[in-house]
């Protein structure tokens, strides 16, 4: 029985051990393997860059359109989904979620109260400004003034321009429909910005760029001309593809010694979402679309560039709601709010408070009341007052959650996430006074023409969780759940190859493993 009992306890004490040397392997294991996934990126990028960086976003993109359409996937998203790194909780951290701002902050890895785009429109004293709108410039390409577009309305630089400053040489060029979706992603000291002239039915660009076109541009806008309005089909997709491979194979983008950059955003997504709404035939038609041209677009560059040695992403600006019918025959609360009428409304209520005849209201832009100072001035009233009475007005209608004063936003009572959202987005010489927060489901909409259709702008989920996926150099296959945000795309990408973030930058670094 001694003898039985000392080998009980040997055994027990040889058990001990091996449990506690395994232990200590399996920690170093793991400490070794969260070390590799923290210098993945650094690591991978170090003394080498790839050739070209590619960066796409597809206009209006739910993130759950990944999963909607999943079946239909048979080119450029299943290639991202299979062999790509998807970050599946990605969203919008600041308010307006529109166009003109998704595509700077996805670029400049920072939001609107620090690159200035407040909005597609915004104010600068006393004009309403589009976001990428310089009457110092002339039209390239055509005879309309869809060209008079430049970046000099944002604020900071984007990865392009860090990428110029960093890799002498280097060429930076964006492509999209729209003047505000290539433009803005490029950045300051682009090669080159293309947007499409609907007017005119080609591509054109802004002398703030160059004096005319290039002899590939001009060939190939006369070889796709008379294609009609491509807006609102999938032919938008088609064209946007094509002059992103042609811009690829005329400029040698990735194809020298250097690392270039090219912009691609598609642009008709948007255009049928607005018109359609999120679950027509139309709209899964155009997605079926992009994913044919991506698969077309990576094609392209496995063959001029080389697989494996361009990286890719992908995400949107922003998402979209359901339409509003959709949801009431559902029994899911949702409604409209309009801005032209609700200006109206407000400045009436104004008016019978104050016994006056001013207009104390100059318009509502995504939300955001600008009011009149000068208006208020003439007529003896103090501005704190004038906010406190519109936010007191706009809280008794059931559609509005909140009004905010933006200079008290601190002390209204909302969940942190919000007023962080707000104060990401709020840029205090272009936002305006009051900031409207609407009840889940309702959104502003005006075209009733587009009454099947939808919008977004705000900052609920439906708006803001966009799809963001990783694909090529040093990208490795897999997906995360963690929460993202659009701002550490710029941050991300920067990181990888090796050169300083954007200078506003405030994202951080996501690791692809």
């Amino acid at each position: 029985m001694n003898v039985i009992w000392v080998s009980y306890l040997c055994t027990r004490k040889i058990i001990y051990i091996l449990h506690l040397s395994m232990n200590k392997f399996r920690s170093f294991v793991l400490v070794l393997l969260a070390l590799m996934g923290l210098t993945s990126v650094s690591a991978a990028s170090e003394g080498k860059r790839p050739k070209l960086i590619v960066g796409i976003v597809v206009d209006q993109m739910r993130w759950d359109y990944l999963q909607r359409y999943q079946d239909k996937w048979q080119g450029g998203f299943q290639r991202l989904l299979s062999d790509g790194f998807s970050y599946d909780n990605t969203y919008l951290c600041y308010v307006p979620t529109v166009t003109g701002v998704g595509h700077a902050s996805i670029f400049t890895g920072t939001t609107p109260a620090i690159h200035g785009i407040a909005g597609n429109d915004f104010r600068k004293g006393d004009d309403i400004v589009y976001c990428t709108d310089d009457h110092s410039v002339k039209t390239v390409g055509s005879n309309t003034a869809a060209g008079e577009m430049s970046p000099r309305n944002m604020l900071t630089t984007t990865i392009g321009d860090q990428l110029k400053l960093a890799v002498p040489g280097a060429k930076v060029v964006g492509v999209s429909l729209k003047d505000r979706a290539s433009i803005l992603p490029a950045g300051h000291s682009a090669d080159a910005a293309y947007w499409f002239d609907n007017d005119a039915g080609c591509f054109i660009t802004s002398s703030y760029y160059m004096d005319k076109l290039p002899k590939w541009v001009d060939r190939f806008n006369a070889e796709h001309r008379d294609l009609g309005d491509v807006k609102y089909t999938p032919k938008g997709i088609v064209i946007t593809a094509d002059m992103a491979i042609a811009t690829v194979e005329n400029e040698k983008l990735g194809q020298r010694d250097v690392t270039d950059m090219i912009t691609v955003s598609f642009s008709s997504t948007d255009y049928v979402g607005h018109k359609y709404g999120t679950r027509s035939p139309q709209t899964e038609e155009v997605y079926v679309e992009v994913d044919r041209q991506l698969e077309r677009l990576f094609t392209a560059l496995d063959t001029k560039v080389g697989k494996g040695e361009y990286l890719v992403f992908l995400t949107a600006d922003h998402a979209a709601a359901h339409n509003y019918i959709e949801m009431q025959e559902r029994k899911i609360p949702a409604g409209i709010w309009r801005e032209e009428t609700e200006l109206d409304n407000a400045n009436a209520a104004l008016k019978s408070k104050f016994g006056i005849n001013s207009n104390l209201i100059k318009s509502i832009i995504e939300y955001r009341f600008y009011l009149d100072e000068k208006a208020i001035n003439e007529s003896s009233l103090d501005i704190d007052k004038v906010k406190s009475e519109l936010v007191n007005y706009l809280e008794k209608d059931e559609r509005v959650m909140a009004a905010i004063d933006f200079e008290h936003l601190c002390s209204y009572p909302l969940p942190e996430a919000i007023k962080n959202r707000i104060i990401m987005g709020y840029n205090h010489r272009r936002s305006g006074d009051v900031m409207v927060i609407l009840q889940p489901g309702y959104y502003a909409f005006e075209a009733k023409s587009f009454e099947k259709g939808t919008t977004h702008g705000v900052w609920y989920p439906y708006d803001s969780h966009i799809p963001l996926l990783f694909y090529g150099w040093h990208v490795n296959a897999g997906h995360s759940s963690s929460n993202t945000q659009v701002i550490d795309i710029a941050t991300t990408v920067c990181s990888m190859i090796s050169i300083q973030q954007p200078n506003g930058s405030v994202g951080n670094v996501l690791y692809l493993h």
